[in-house]
């Protein structure tokens, strides 16, 4: 009884060792799995406070052109914030703000010609869409915003209460559809240069193409109230460097869970999944952003890489 006790936990443990062996035949661990790879899903940086028009660039833009129009065809006032802005996303567009009645419309135009899938990019996040034959047959509209072709650009109207929501500061579908009409006409005749371009910017222009993979088709460089704006982009690529003077608070800081630190500015954080490195130094809050179509991981190090031939300027 007692022999085969002692043959039994015997084969137990071969076939334990068996097992072992097996598993590790090659005399290595197991290769561990790769680490997820966060891409950015953001269409458009986040903006810097105080670009609504009010501040921003001078020059040709669609809202001030409709102005007069719709205050004649809606009867009631409608005027137009004097500087218009780059959002610097996917596509970038070129921004302006209209108010009506205290009711702000943002009107935004492909600062390059239009690609198959722009229209659908732009609605990206915008809920129940439907068809606007009004405005094309590739036209799309849903509670927060509406897009739509003007010429060879996409456009897209938002108004900040959205679009017959009963909000306060929202405007009904027959207003809003107004607006894009009156926009589809003004359009060819208010568009900007595809290059904008400040010196300073310059230091950077290296690092952006070498991230971008391509001479650059896309300027927008200005300054509003002293503070830099560099954007430099093609069709499937935008990077963007915006300084912000005297910015309270950096949004992105709220975020639960908090981002992630980084090694730049004090403080500094890290947001993968929007391709964004955004800082605080002194008075000046720094955004380095790059988005790509189709997206693609953008590190930590090359949004660093990206900013540091400014760095002297934002450090000083």
């Amino acid at each position: 009884m007692r022999r085969r006790e002692l043959a039994g936990a015997l084969v137990l443990v071969l076939a334990a060792g068996g097992c072992s062996v097996a598993q590790r035949a090659n005399g290595t661990a197991p290769n561990p799995l790769p680490p997820s790879v966060i891409v950015p899903t953001a269409i458009a940086p986040q903006q810097a406070e105080g670009l609504d028009g009010t501040a921003g660039a001078p020059g040709p833009q669609v809202c001030t052109a409709i102005t007069r129009t719709l205050t004649a065809q809606l009867r009631l006032p409608v005027i137009a914030k004097p500087n218009s802005w780059n959002d610097g996303g996917l596509p970038a567009m070129d921004l302006c703000t209209l108010l009506l009645e205290d009711r702000a419309v943002t009107i935004g135009v492909s600062a390059l010609p239009s690609q198959p899938d722009s229209l659908s990019r732009l609605m990206n996040g915008a809920g129940g869409v439907e068809s606007l034959p009004e405005l094309g047959p590739e036209a799309l509209i849903g509670e927060s915003r509406l897009v739509f072709h003007a010429g060879d650009r996409a456009v897209r109207i938002t108004p900040a209460g959205g679009i017959d929501r009963g909000t306060a500061d929202g405007i009904d579908r027959v207003k809003a559809i107004a607006i894009a009409l009156a926009a589809q006409d003004a359009v060819p005749r208010s568009l900007r240069p595809a290059r904008q371009s400040d010196e300073t910017c310059q230091l950077a222009t290296s690092a952006a193409e070498r991230f971008i993979r391509l001479q650059v088709q896309l300027r927008r460089d200005y300054r509003v109230k002293g503070a830099l704006t560099c954007i430099w982009g093609t069709y499937d690529a935008t990077v963007s460097i915006v300084e912000a003077f005297d910015q309270p608070t950096i949004p992105e800081a709220q975020r639960v869970p908090p981002p992630r630190f980084a090694p730049i500015g004090q403080p500094g954080y890290y947001l993968p999944e929007e391709g964004e490195l955004v800082f605080r130094q002194g008075r000046r809050v720094v955004r380095v952003t790059a988005l790509t179509n189709p997206p693609r991981a953008v590190t930590l190090a090359t949004l660093t890489d990206l900013v540091d031939p400014m760095l002297p300027l934002f450090l000083r």
